[in-house]
């Protein structure tokens, strides 16, 4: 994928949060966690820029510092989604990609398969992954999120309970050999109208029910395909997350 294509990507970071308040600014190995996703994204072929988007001065200023783009958006948005469309409506790019700013081992190839599933899928109005669940522990967790599938690659839906449901099984731990329980890699591209049509649109109730936004597509009739990848990256999301990957990376 070594054309450059009319995409933009941006990585959404903000200072508060209930369970890590900085979390983009905290340090791993020598460098902020933003710079490592940052230094993630710009392997991804096929972007044409990358900007971290932020209402935080500190954060600006300490991606300026490692030589990153960063642009001041308002404090007053509901979520990194509506932040990120303050920055595409001034911008001529016709995709969008969004990557958390709390997955610094993010591999950019997972990445670059959401761009080509989005591309392939002309109905489509978003691309994101998913990756096999491979043990009960994931399934039951409802910290993970699970999609389903239809034969055309296309999310049914997006939920935190444990489906799909194998009635003829009633080992469970069977359950995972059968290769139809995936997990939800929150990465997205958008195309420019679906990504100014999730703004426009109330959370719908599945939405509001499970806290998972972009169950908002699905509710209002917007196909999102899902790219194939092996497997997760860890994500940070308590200064605990952040010790056990300190003791991960070499």
């Amino acid at each position: 994928m070594a054309e450059r294509l009319d995409i933009l990507g941006v990585i959404p970071a903000r200072w508060a949060s209930t369970r890590f308040p900085g979390k983009p600014l905290a340090m791993l190995k020598g460098g902020p966690l933003i710079q490592w996703v940052w230094e993630r994204a710009i392997q991804v072929d096929g972007v044409s820029e990358w900007l971290v988007t932020t209402d935080d001065p500190r954060i600006e200023e300490a991606v300026k510092q490692f030589g990153g783009h960063a642009m001041m958006t308002s404090s007053d948005h509901a979520s990194g989604t509506d932040r990120i469309a303050e920055v595409a409506k001034d911008r001529p790019e016709q995709m969008i990609v969004n990557i958390q700013g709390d997955e610094p081992l993010l591999d950019p190839k997972a990445v670059e398969a959401v761009i080509v599933a989005l591309n392939s899928d002309d109905a489509a109005g978003v691309g994101t992954a998913a990756f096999p669940i491979r043990s009960l522990e994931e399934l039951d967790d409802p910290n993970v999120v699970k999609v389903s599938l239809d034969l055309n690659q296309r999310a049914l839906t997006f939920t935190r309970s444990a489906i799909p449901y194998v009635r003829d099984h009633q080992d469970r731990r069977s359950w995972i050999d059968r290769g139809i329980h995936y997990r939800h890699l929150g990465v997205y591209v958008y195309r420019r109208a679906a990504l100014f049509d999730f703004c426009r649109w109330k959370p719908g109730p599945l939405e509001q029910a499970e806290k998972l936004e972009q169950l908002r597509f699905l509710e209002y009739g917007t196909p999102i395909v899902c790219a194939h990848v092996d497997k997760g990256s860890p994500s940070v999301d308590t200064p605990e997350d952040l010790d056990r990957l300190i003791k991960m990376i070499p």
